[in-house]
């Protein structure tokens, strides 16, 4: 179901995956991320055609990182793909190894969403960037920001005219970071910077209901209190799976979890503990190695 945001900015939170948008001007539209399922990516694309009726082109499709929720759908648009570079890296990955593993994640539970992906194919990005791109169309300026932190990839939309960012998965709405492949220290400075551009912005996170600025201190909050409690239990000496079992449960209970969803949101907790253990592995290892230099020149 469409909602406008702003004047000639359009979302749909319906879809599996991650949250998809529209951003309109009389020169064409821009899309921001597609659903993941097949025929919902066909649905998306028709819903907007309608919305924006025959005689308006479509133009580039935006994909804010390289998972899943965000991409599955890029070959369906018709249109070039724009994304950060390490969104290209990673999409280059998605062959027949990828798509068999696709296929059988729906195979058993829902065989008529296994049989969409089929003919699947993977549209990584066709247009790069690197720190900063800007598109200007018609009256919509957007402004695209590397970010990295939720992945090396993950990417932020900018209108400032319209005071709307899409924040992909860098914000979530009430929920459980997933932090398999973040930098938490990155993630911690984007949401900084999202909270710079002001209280009246509009916020689409990447799941959820739209929000505002505030909706990134509880999660910053978050990351910050995980960053500082498996530290403790780095110094204490316990291993990173001992730290993972000794956190879970403390951060499990920071958001509402489904019932349904409650094993898998565990899983994705750990996950997100051993990541920055291994962060404070890293951090403590150079500072060591620093630390011997030191003592060799002394």
């Amino acid at each position: 179901m469409i909602e406008e945001i702003a004047p000639g900015v359009i979302i749909d939170r319906s879809f599996e995956g991650a949250n998809v948008g529209a951003i309109i001007s009389k020169k064409g539209v821009v899309f921001v991320d597609t659903p993941r399922i097949p025929s919902q990516a066909k649905a998306w694309l028709q819903e907007v055609r309608e919305y924006v009726g025959p005689d308006i082109p479509f133009l580039y499709l935006i994909n804010t990182d390289h998972h899943k929720g965000h991409c599955l759908g890029n070959k369906y648009f018709g249109v070039p793909v724009i994304a950060h570079e390490q969104a290209w890296k990673h999409m280059r990955g998605y062959r027949e190894n990828f798509k068999q593993r696709l296929i059988n994640s729906y195979k058993k539970k829902r065989p008529e969403v296994a049989k969409e992906f089929e003919d699947w194919e993977v549209l990584p990005p066709q247009i790069t960037f690197q720190r900063r791109m800007t598109i200007v169309k018609g009256d919509k300026v957007i402004r695209l920001i590397h970010v990295g932190g939720h992945t090396p990839a993950t990417s932020l939309i900018y209108l400032p005219k319209q005071k709307v960012l899409f924040a992909g998965d860098c914000v979530l709405a009430e929920q459980h970071p997933f932090m398999a492949q973040a930098n938490s220290k990155e993630w911690l400075e984007a949401l900084t910077a999202i909270r710079r551009l002001g209280d009246e912005i509009k916020i689409v996170p990447g799941h959820g209901p739209v929000t505002n600025r505030h909706a990134t201190e509880a999660l910053s909050e978050y990351i910050r209190t995980l960053r500082a409690k498996v530290r403790q239990c780095y110094h204490q000496g316990m291993t990173k799976q001992e730290t993972a079992v000794a956190l879970a449960k403390e951060f499990i209970a920071w958001f509402p979890i489904p019932p349904e969803r409650r094993s898998k949101i565990e899983s994705q907790v750990k996950q997100g503990i051993r990541r920055v253990y291994r962060e404070v592995e890293i951090y403590e290892s150079k500072k060591n190695k620093e630390k011997g230099s030191e003592d060799d020149e002394g």
